[in-house]
C-alpha cells in the first residue's frame, strides 16, 4: 500500500486526484485574467462614456447632440456586428451561468462591440462581455487541452467567476450567484465551488490592489430600525416587484418581436434603438448606460427631482433597457435591473414616506433583478452588501425576492394550467 492510497482500498477524493490541482491551478490563472480584462474593459468603457455629462436630472435636462451620439454608436454596432459575423441572438449571460457553456469564437465580437454599446449610453452592463471573454478564455485552453466536457465546462465556470470578482467586489457573491444558476450535483457542486473560490478571489485581490475601490457598501441609504410589522411590507414590496418585473418582460417580448419581425437591414435595427433610448436620455438623463451610478444619483437628487419624475425615470428606463437589448446592443441585464428596482423602491418610499427609504429601496434593489434572473439568494446578498443597510434588515429583503419569486413562478404555473385545460374543454 503506498502512501497515497486511501485506507480500505477506497477510490480517492476528488481532492487527492492530480486533476484537482492542476485544475485549481487553471482557476488561479483564469482569476488573474479576469482582473486584467475586467480592469481593460471598465477603463476604456470608462473614457469612452466621457461625452456624456448629465448637470441636470430633471425633465428634458439632456441634450439633442446626444441623440447623434446613440444613432451613431448604433451604427458602429451594425457594423460590428456584421463584419465580426455575430448571430442575431448570441446567448444571454443568464444563459451562459446556467449551463456553463461559452463560444471561444464569439468573444472578439461581443468583447469590442459591447464596449461600444456601453460608451454610446445603452441601457446595459459589462457582465455580458467580461463573462464571455474570460469564460471563453476557459472553455478555449480546456478544448485545447483536450479536457472532457466536465473539466471545460468546471473551467468554464472559472472563467465566469474570474470575470465577476473584480466587477462585483465580493467571492462570495460571485460563488452564489454561480451556484444558484447551474445548479450542480454531486461532486461537480465540490469540484464548482471550490475553483469559482479560488478565482474570483484571485480576482478581486488583483483588481482591488491596482484600481482600489469596490462595488460594496456603494449606496448610502439611510439606517434604519428593524421591527416586525416590515417583514409584512416586505412580502407587499415583493408582490408589487413582480407586477412590475412582469410588465418589463412583457415590454422586452413585444420590443424583441418587433425589431425581430421588422424587415428592415440588420444595420439599420441598432440605429433605431440607438435613436430612441437617446431620445428617452434627452428627456430623463438618468436612464441612460447601465445605471450603477445613476442610482446614486436617484438616491441623493430623490427630493428635488419628485415623485412623478422618479416613477418616469422608472418606466423610462425599462424601455431603454428592452430597445437596446431588442436592437442588437450587447450588454447584460443585472445593472440596468438593480437600478429599475433601487429606484421603484425609492419611489415608494416618497409615495409612503412612512415607509424608511431603507426598506423600500433595498427589498425592491434585490426583487427585481431576483425575480428577473431567477437567482432570489444571490440578490439578497448582493442588496446587502452593497448598502449595509444591516443584519436584521436582511429579513425583509429575502422575504421580498422570494415572494416575487413565487409571484411569478405562480403566475406561469396558472398560465400552464389553462394552456392545459383549453384541450381538455375543446375535447
Amino acid at each position: 500500500m503506498t502512501a497515497t492510497t486511501p485506507v480500505g482500498g477506497s477510490p480517492p477524493t476528488f481532492t487527492q486526484r492530480r486533476q484537482f490541482w492542476v485544475m485549481l491551478a487553471y482557476a488561479s490563472a483564469l482569476g488573474m485574467l479576469g482582473a486584467l480584462v475586467g480592469l481593460v474593459f471598465l477603463g476604456v468603457v470608462d473614457l469612452g462614456s466621457g461625452w456624456f455629462d448629465a448637470t441636470d436630472s430633471g425633465w428634458f435636462g439632456g441634450s439633442w447632440w446626444w441623440v447623434g451620439v446613440t444613432a451613431l454608436t448604433g451604427l458602429i454596432v451594425g457594423v460590428l456586428r456584421r463584419v465580426m459575423k455575430l448571430p442575431d441572438k448570441t446567448p444571454g449571460v443568464i444563459q451562459d451561468l446556467s449551463t456553463g457553456k461559452a463560444d471561444p469564437a464569439l468573444v472578439p465580437g461581443i468583447f469590442v462591440t459591447s464596449a461600444v454599446s456601453l460608451m454610446g449610453g445603452a441601457s446595459l452592463g459589462p457582465e455580458k462581455a467580461l463573462g464571455s471573454t474570460v469564460g471563453g478564455a476557459g472553455a478555449w485552453v480546456s478544448q485545447r487541452r483536450g479536457m472532457s466536457d466536465d473539466l471545460t465546462q468546471t473551467n468554464t465556470f472559472s472563467g465566469f467567476a474570474g470575470a465577476y470578482g473584480g466587477l462585483l467586489s465580493s467571492p462570495l457573491i460571485v460563488v452564489a450567484l454561480i451556484l444558484e444558476l447551474a445548479r450542480p450535483g454531486g461532486e461537480k457542486f465540490s469540484r464548482i465551488l471550490v475553483n469559482s473560490v479560488v478565482a474570483s478571489s484571485v480576482s478581486f485581490g488583483i483588481y482591488f490592489a491596482i484600481a482600489g475601490s469596490v462595488f460594496l457598501d456603494l449606496y448610502n441609504v439611510p439606517k434604519y430600525t428593524f421591527e416586525s410589522w416590515q417583514l409584512l411590507v416586505g412580502v407587499a414590496l415583493g408582490v408589487v416587484t413582480a407586477v412590475l418585473v412582469m410588465v418589463l418582460v412583457v415590454v422586452m417580448g413585444v420590443l424583441a418581436k418587433v425589431f425581430s419581425q421588422s424587415r428592415l437591414p440588420r444595420i439599420a435595427k441598432p440605429i433605431i434603438g440607438g435613436i430612441v433610448f437617446g431620445v428617452i436620455g434627452v428627456a430623463l438623463p438618468l436612464t441612460m448606460f447601465s445605471g450603477s451610478s445613476e442610482l446614486t444619483s436617484v438616491l441623493s437628487e430623490a427630493d428635488a427631482l419628485g415623485v412623478g419624475l422618479v416613477f418616469a425615470i422608472v418606466v423610462g428606463k425599462m424601455i431603454a433597457f428592452a430597445v437596446s437589448s431588442a436592437s442588437g446592443f450587447v450588454g447584460g441585464p443585472v445593472f440596468p435591473s438593480l437600478f429599475i428596482g433601487g429606484t421603484a423602491g425609492t419611489a415608494v418610499h416618497m409615495m409612503i414616506p412612512g415607509l424608511p427609504l431603507g426598506l423600500t429601496f433595498t427589498c425592491m434593489l434585490a426583487a427585481v433583478p431576483g425575480a428577473l434572473v431567477s437567482a432570489p439568494f444571490s440578490m439578497v446578498l448582493l442588496a446587502a452588501l452593497v448598502t449595509q443597510v444591516g443584519a436584521l434588515q436582511t429579513a425583509p429583503i429575502l422575504l421580498a425576492v422570494v415572494a416575487a419569486y413565487l409571484t411569478i413562478a405562480g403566475t406561469h404555473f396558472l398560465a400552464d394550467l389553462k394552456k392545459r385545460a383549453k384541450p381538455a374543454s375543446a375535447g
